[in-house]
C-alpha cells in the first residue's frame, strides 16, 4: 500500500485528504468526543510541515444527499483549528463556487475543510458513472490524494474510492497504522489470541465469528448478542434481546468452536432488570436461571472475573462491542471490567472502533494503555471478517 512518502515533494502542492470526522454532537452542536479528529492530526501535521496546501473532504451523520444544516462540519472546523493551531477555512459547499474560491485562496501550511461531502447524493451513489463524475470535481481541486478516513475505507464512495483512481494516491498515517495493527492481530497474532465480542446483535458479527472460529484461541461473547447464544443452549433469556432467526446459526458456531478447539466463553451470570431504563432496579442471576419477566442488560460479576482472567493470560486481544448498556451507570460494570482487564494486560490489544472506542473514552480510561484504538467500527469489523476493503485495495492498484 502506497504511503505519503511515495507522493514526493509536497511543498506548495494541493493535497486532498479524505478524513473521517463523523463525530458525535450534543443538542447544542458541541462535539462530545473528538477522538476521530485527534486521530487525524499526525497525517495533517506531516502534510502541513511539508508545506502542502491541505484540503479536507469528510462527512458527518447521514444527510442522505441533501444539504442539512444540522450536519454541517462547522463544529469540526472550529475544533480542528484549535487542535492544529493553523487557519481552517470552512467552504460552504463541497465542489461548488465556495470550495473553488477557498482552495484558490489557500496558502501553504493552512487548511480548507470542504462542507459535508454527503450533502451530495453522488458521493454514495451506486451508479459508477455518477460517482465518478463527482469524483472528477473533487479531484479538480487538488494535485494528489491522501486516504486517511479509516472509518469509510470499506465503502465504495466517490471521495474514498473513485478519487484515488484519478489522482496520485496514498494512505495517510492513520490508515496505515489501522491496517498494520488490525492486520497483525488478524493475520499474525501472538498466542493465546483472544477475541472479545459484544454489542447488541449476533447478525452484525456473523462474518467475524465465522472467520475467527478458524483463527482465535478464545472467543468471549457478551452484550446483547450473548442472549442468542444462551438461547441456543436451551436457556431461558426472558425479555432480553434475542434474534430467534439466528439460533440455528449460533448452534452451528458452538459446534464449530468445539470441533476446532476454540474456547468459547459465554456469561455464567447476568445483570437483569424489568425494563430498559437507567434507573430500573437491577439484580444478578445465573445465566441459566433468568426470570421470564426480566431482561439482561450486562454481564454479571462472575462473568467479569472469568473474562478478565482469560484476557490476562492472552498475548493478543481484539475487542469489538460493549458487554452491556454502558451508557447507563448501573449496567456499565461489565464493559468497564473488560476495558480494565485489557488495559492492565501485557497483550497486544486492539479496540475495534465504534461503541468499544466510545466506551473506553466515556469510562475514562487512559488510551495509551491500549496498543491501538481503531477509528472505524464497520471497517474494522470487515477486516476481522477477512474482507477486502475497496478504499484500501484501490491504493494498491
Amino acid at each position: 500500500m502506497k504511503t505519503i512518502e511515495s507522493l514526493g515533494d509536497l511543498k506548495d502542492k494541493r493535497v486532498l485528504v479524505r478524513s473521517d470526522f463523523n463525530v458525535p454532537l450534543d443538542a447544542d452542536k458541541h462535539i462530545t468526543d473528538d477522538g476521530r479528529i485527534r486521530a487525524a492530526l499526525p497525517t495533517l501535521k506531516t502534510l502541513l510541515d511539508a508545506g502542502a496546501k491541505v484540503i479536507i473532504v469528510a462527512h458527518l451523520g447521514r444527510p442522505k444527499g441533501q444539504v442539512n444544516p444540522d450536519f454541517s462540519l462547522a463544529p469540526v472546523a472550529t475544533r480542528l483549528a484549535e487542535l492544529t493551531g493553523v487557519k481552517v477555512t470552512l467552504a460552504q459547499d463541497t465542489v461548488g463556487e465556495s470550495a473553488q474560491a477557498a482552495v484558490a485562496a489557500l496558502e501553504p501550511g493552512n487548511i480548507v475543510l470542504l462542507e459535508n461531502v454527503r450533502f451530495n447524493a453522488a458521493e454514495t451513489s451506486k451508479d459508477d458513472a455518477e460517482r465518478a463524475a463527482f469524483a472528477e470535481q473533487l479531484a479538480a481541486l487538488a494535485d494528489v490524494f491522501v486516504s486517511d478516513g479509516f472509518g469509510v475505507v470499506h465503502r465504495k464512495q466517490a471521495s474514498v474510492y473513485d478519487v484515488a483512481r484519478i489522482l496520485p494516491a496514498a494512505s495517510g498515517l492513520l490508515v496505515a497504522k489501522e491496517i498494520e495493527s488490525l492486520g497483525k492481530a488478524v493475520n499474525d497474532p501472538e498466542r493465546p489470541y483472544t477475541v472479545v465480542l459484544g454489542g447488541s446483535k449476533v447478525s452484525d458479527k456473523l462474518g467475524v465469528i465465522a472467520n475467527l472460529l478458524g483463527k482465535a484461541d478464545r472467543l468471549l461473547i457478551g452484550g446483547g448478542m450473548a442472549y442468542t447464544f444462551l438461547a441456543a443452549q436451551g436457556h431461558e433469556v426472558g425479555t432480553s434481546l434475542l434474534e430467534e432467526d439466528q439460533i440455528d446459526t449460533v448452534k452451528g458456531y458452538l459446534d464449530t468452536a468445539k470441533a476446532n478447539g476454540v474456547e468459547l466463553l459465554l456469561p455464567v451470570d447476568t445483570v437483569v432488570a424489568p425494563e430498559f431504563k437507567a434507573d430500573a432496579p437491577a439484580s444478578v442471576v445465573a445465566a441459566d436461571a433468568m426470570p421470564a419477566d426480566q431482561m439482561g442488560l450486562d454481564i454479571g460479576p462472575k462473568t467479569r472475573e472469568l473474562f478478565a482472567q482469560a484476557i490476562a493470560s492472552s498475548k493478543t486481544v481484539v475487542w469489538n462491542g460493549p458487554m452491556g448498556v454502558f451508557e447507563f451507570p448501573a449496567f456499565a460494570e461489565g464493559t468497564k471490567a473488560v476495558a480494565q482487564a485489557i488495559s492492565d494486560s501485557d497483550a497486544f490489544s486492539v479496540i475495534g472502533g465504534g461503541d468499544s472506542a466510545a466506551a473506553v473514552r466515556t469510562l475514562g480510561f487512559d488510551e495509551s494503555t491500549f496498543s491501538h484504538i481503531s477509528t472505524g467500527g464497520g471497517a474494522s469489523l470487515e477486516l476481522l471478517e477477512g474482507k477486502t476493503l475497496p478504499g484500501i485495495a484501490v491504493l494498491d492498484d
